[in-house]
């Protein structure tokens, strides 16, 4: 399917889906909220993985990842991503019937309860004996592409002998083998690392060919992390003329007149089709509905821990109103990959997910993974991930 065939087919299906369960009859009632702890968990990444055109070394994801865990007196769990002040939690929720917090239909009732908004989710899913993505209104899933993002500038490090561009087919072996089929590509190297900026572009330039030539059944996305100017970013497609791209990301800093000349190369140069994707770091709201106004960007990235899940329940019939796609970023945890899955799974209007690779952790994923290139949601209740005892 086509992006305009993509956009039109999503636009159909505007109205957000309702809950399968009434308020008043809801079994959510008689649950009321007992205990609150804030623990961490541990989903760190398969590999090490390198820089960007802004940051150094991201390393192994081994850090532990705070997650809160909610508990009602007759035993039901809930659990997911999220730190805060568990003073200030239980003062808001315990003793509080689970519907009190929080609507199926529509997400939590409160922005206070935003460090509770993945936990309070999977509660209610698991009390309702319902995915996260059916509770919300879906018959069954919407499933999406998934693209592995974790093809980083491999190349260059270490410092002391650069691996060179074999290291990146080697990761991308290693995506592929595990079952992705698009690899989200991190450009920039003549911003910082790579120096006089002709040559980090080359190299660039170099990295997609080989991926490109290497891979040729996997769809190329992307990602400048604001490394370039436009003028930079048009030598670089003028350098990989012929390959296709799935999308274009982060460019640069989301500005009007830079995204619009690049909006109109684009479609002068036979990549219409090509995604226009902003938003995912510290996005100036107003700037970039501006752009999405005129579809010189028309892909939401906003992350979905930092935005909230709730939000993007919100937020996702308005993009699919004025014809925008979404992907909410998910980097850095795998369990946001999940979170992102069942958002799309229920709502629609994402063409492709984010993959952030988890390897000997200790959450268990059940059935969320990967089927045919494609994310496949749990059937399980909630979110269909198993908490570490």
């Amino acid at each position: 399917m086509n992006r305009r065939s993509f956009l039109a087919t999503a636009a159909s299906t505007i109205a957000l889906p309702r809950s399968s369960y009434a308020a008043e009859a809801s079994p959510l009632a008689s649950h009321k909220i007992e205990r609150v702890e804030f623990r961490n968990v541990n989903v760190p990444w398969p590999r090490l993985v390198g820089r960007n055109a802004v940051k150094g070394l991201h390393g192994t994801g081994g850090n532990p990842r705070p997650v809160c865990v909610l508990h009602t007196n007759e035993g039901a769990i809930g659990w997911g991503s999220g730190r805060g002040n568990k003073q200030r939690m239980e003062q808001l929720i315990v003793g509080k019937t689970v519907d009190q917090l929080i609507d199926p239909a529509s997400g939590i009732r409160s922005s206070a309860l935003r460090a509770a908004d993945f936990a309070l989710h999977d509660l209610a899913g698991n009390i309702l004996s319902q995915p996260v993505w059916k509770m919300m209104g879906a018959e069954s899933p919407k499933l999406t592409k998934i693209y592995s993002g974790m093809i980083y500038f491999d190349d260059l490090d270490p410092e002391e002998n650069p691996a060179g561009i074999d290291k990146v087919l080697e990761n991308c072996q290693w995506d592929y083998d595990y079952g992705y089929r698009q690899f989200k590509v991190k450009i920039g190297r003549g911003n910082k690392w790579m120096l006089p900026l002709d040559k980090g572009l080359q190299r660039d330039i170099d990295v997609v060919k080989a991926i490109h030539e290497s891979f040729p059944d996997v769809e190329i996305l992307v990602d400048g992390n604001n490394g370039f100017t436009l003028e930079t970013m048009l030598r670089f497609l003028k350098g990989i003329e012929g390959i296709p791209l799935f999308w274009i990301e982060e460019p640069f800093h989301e500005n009007v007149e830079d995204w619009k000349k690049l909006h109109g190369w684009l479609v002068a140069n036979g990549r219409e089709e090509t995604y226009r994707a902003d938003g995912e770091f510290d996005p100036d709201i107003l700037v970039l509905e501006e752009l999405e106004k005129t579809k010189a960007v028309n892909m939401r990235l906003q992350d979905i821990s930092s935005h909230g899940f709730t939000n993007w329940r919100r937020l996702m019939p308005k993009l699919i109103e004025t014809g925008i796609a979404a992907s909410p970023h998910t980097w850095g945890s795998s369990l946001k990959t999940v979170y992102t899955a069942h958002l799309a799974a229920a709502l629609g209007n994402t063409p492709t997910v984010e993959g952030v690779t988890t390897e000997g952790g200790n959450v268990d994923f059940g059935e969320n993974k990967i089927v045919d290139a494609q994310f496949r949601p749990s059937s399980a209740p909630g979110f269909g991930l198993k908490l570490p005892g």
